[in-house]
């Protein structure tokens, strides 16, 4: 479902949905009305109570019109009311339930690993235990995610061979196959949204091990730039860090944030911690170095080897292993 154009109706009204898939069934059972008039019955009663679980005069009353309206047009049948039940039943919902279970952020696959990484090596490893943070959060929380869809396929096919009503395999595909696409679009949000916190996470437990505290950002700091973290230097002035596997989606906005504006709030320099540096072009290092932006990088990247021994780009540049030493000195 079109979320922008509809509402997230099966999310958020779930369960007058499912009190509503209730009715829908009994009065498909009932036997008192013509083929005509149970159609006409089911469609008008799906048709109002969906309006109804909105209020008149907000955006959700808007979209939830939208989905009536698609709604009159598609039902043409008492079984495409029926297939509305099942799917709101036995796909809607369950995914909904699933949905919860599925890991917002890697920490718990990460956190006892890392640890011991650093207990062990210290932190010439950070730019290992960034790269180790990564697959194990991808891989525990694929994994989760792959238990959750198999638990509820295997749910959903159980709950196929026990329907009353009439159905075909190929019914039973075309239902299985569009609960696989919806799982799939909607954990292919959630990893969208733990994606961009990964690193921001590492970040956070990296603070807490060694101890550094962390600050607020400037007050009427207003530049549009995304900047994970803030420590405070001795000298009072304060560093940012930017948390991303690449620099892609936050070049245009980083590229605003000019030296003089960084010294009027008193900001010392924004660092990046980046595992990922093959669009960190040549033109970005130099552009943004110049305004006070430095790049962390793993020592064993071709783009670390280049830019180190580079006279136009060696100061704009520095070892992930050595931002602790680095947070130590300033602090």
């Amino acid at each position: 479902m079109n979320t922008d154009q509809f509402g997230a109706l099966g999310k958020l009204k779930e369960r007058q949905l499912l009190k509503l898939v209730a009715v829908l069934e009994n009065l498909a059972a009932q036997e008192n009305f013509s083929a005509e008039e149970k159609f006409l019955l089911l469609k008008n009663t799906l048709l109002a109570e969906i309006k109804n679980m909105t209020r008149q005069g907000t955006k959700s009353r808007v979209l939830a019109l939208n989905f009536v309206q698609r709604l009159d047009k598609d039902l043409n049948t008492a079984e495409d009311v029926i297939i509305f039940c099942i799917a709101m039943k036995y796909v809607v919902a369950p995914i909904n339930r699933a949905m919860l279970l599925v890991p917002s952020d890697d920490k718990k696959f990460c956190e006892t690993a890392a640890k011991n990484i650093l207990d062990n090596f210290g932190e010439k490893k950070i730019d290992s235990l960034i790269a180790t943070w990564d697959d194990l959060g991808v891989k525990g929380c694929l994994d989760a995610e792959r238990a959750l869809v198999v638990e509820e396929f295997t749910r959903l096919v159980e709950n196929l061979s026990a329907l009353k009503i009439p159905h075909s395999n190929l019914d039973d595909t075309l239902i299985l196959t569009a609960f696989v696409q919806e799982f799939e679009r909607r954990l292919g949000q959630k990893r969208k949204a733990r994606g961009g916190t990964s690193l921001e996470t590492v970040a956070d437990f990296i603070f807490k091990y060694y101890g550094f505290k962390s600050t607020t950002a400037p007050s009427h700091f207003d530049q549009d730039i995304e900047v994970d973290k803030w420590f405070k230097c001795k000298d009072g002035w304060i560093v940012g860090i930017s948390c991303k596997r690449t620099l892609r989606e936050r070049w245009k906005q980083l590229s605003q944030a000019d030296r003089g504006t960084l010294s009027h709030f008193k900001i010392r320099e924004l660092w990046h911690l980046i595992t990922f540096d093959k669009d960190l072009s040549d033109d970005k290092i130099v552009r943004l170095g110049e305004q006070g932006q430095i790049f962390y990088l793993p020592e064993s990247s071709d783009t670390y080897k280049k830019c180190s021994t580079h006279p136009g780009m060696k100061n704009y540049v520095r070892p992930l292993n050595n931002f602790v030493d680095d947070i130590r000195k300033l602090t």
